[in-house]
């Protein structure tokens, strides 16, 4: 690092966009060094001098922060965090920031691709055209979103977003979280659920958007799966471990429920023999529900600037998970 004490070094551990990246480069009281060795040693090292850094994959783990004497800032390129020891950032006082809203729409957006393709069967029209199958047009497959029941648990930035698109498809939309007053949902335009156990059975699409907690992991196993219609489609898009997946597979083969759309899962990457990929009405996609393009620059950018407005002393408290730190 530069003698300059007026420096602050920057960890970047992953890949940031160029954009982002010209954030950093255009302050003359910023050095920052990329990483891909983000093994806890390597981080431990790298952290010793540094003020920041931003995360992507990378575990923080209590050991790292505790080493990382001078860290001001840990900023996470998502909204997830559950690879962040925020207890062991508490005790040294260091705020915890996500993007916000910035990939709210790209995984609402995911999750209404995923019950459509789920509802429509775009998978199997697209191959019985190419098999030359017509007749496959009389099978009656394909089912329709209009006037369906959708329970979203989560009312967060995805969860609101989700259910703004899903209810202009028609759709009746019930809500089930905590942690946001039934003012909110009902102004929403949606209803708001105590328990979502008492509703599932009616409901025809379920979409998660909760993060992985203590309370949320196998939210949904054997019992909540057996009492959902066989039409019932789940959609997650939020953190693996909330759905057990030794009890989806079951249910998704036993025709418990008519399909499954995973973003994420509890071992990332999942193992190549995993048993859900033997079965055809369950759809995937490999923890990117929130990265498309425009995300990918919206993330960056505010991921570096959360980093930025830390060590200016005007961070945005909208953006920090462990508020109680600031």
């Amino acid at each position: 690092m530069d003698n300059n004490s007026n420096l602050r070094k920057i960890i970047v551990a992953g890949p940031l966009p160029p954009a982002a990246l010209a954030l950093l480069d255009a302050r003359n009281d910023i050095v920052y060094e990329l990483i891909t060795d983000i093994s806890e040693e390597n981080l431990i090292e790298k952290l010793q001098d540094a003020a920041g850094i931003t995360v992507r994959n990378a575990k923080i783990t209590a050991r790292v922060i505790e080493r990382s004497e001078g860290l001001q800032i840990v900023s996470r390129y998502g909204v997830g965090y559950d690879n962040v020891d925020v207890a062991a950032l508490n005790k040294r006082g260091i705020p915890l920031t996500v993007v916000g809203t910035a990939n709210s729409v790209a995984v609402a957006e995911a999750a209404l691709y995923m019950m459509l393709e789920l509802a429509k069967k775009g998978r199997e029209h697209d191959q019985a055209v190419r098999d030359s199958n017509w007749d496959y047009r009389l099978e009656l497959n394909a089912i329709e979103m209009w006037q369906k029941k959708l329970l979203i648990i989560g009312f967060g930035r995805i969860g609101t977003r989700t259910a703004e698109r899903c209810r202009a498809f028609g759709m009746d939309v019930l809500v089930a979280d905590s942690f946001v007053t039934n003012d909110v949902i009902t102004a929403a335009g949606c209803t708001p659920v105590e328990d979502f156990h008492t509703v599932l059975p009616d409901m025809d699409y379920v979409s998660l958007h909760l993060p992985l907690s203590a309370e949320s992991q196998d939210l949904f196993s054997n019992a909540e799966f057996e009492s959902m219609k066989s039409s019932a489609i789940l959609i997650n898009t939020a953190r693996g471990g909330i759905v057990d997946e030794t009890a989806l597979h079951e249910a998704l083969k036993n025709g418990q429920i008519r399909g499954a759309g995973l973003d994420v899962f509890a071992l990332e990457p999942p193992r190549a023999d995993d048993a859900l990929f033997s079965l055809d009405n369950v759809i995937f996609s490999p923890h990117i529900a929130g990265v498309t393009k425009e995300a990918a620059h919206r993330m960056g950018m505010v991921c570096v600037q959360n980093v930025l407005d830390a060590i200016d002393g005007k961070l945005d408290p909208d953006m920090v998970i462990n508020t109680e730190v600031l």
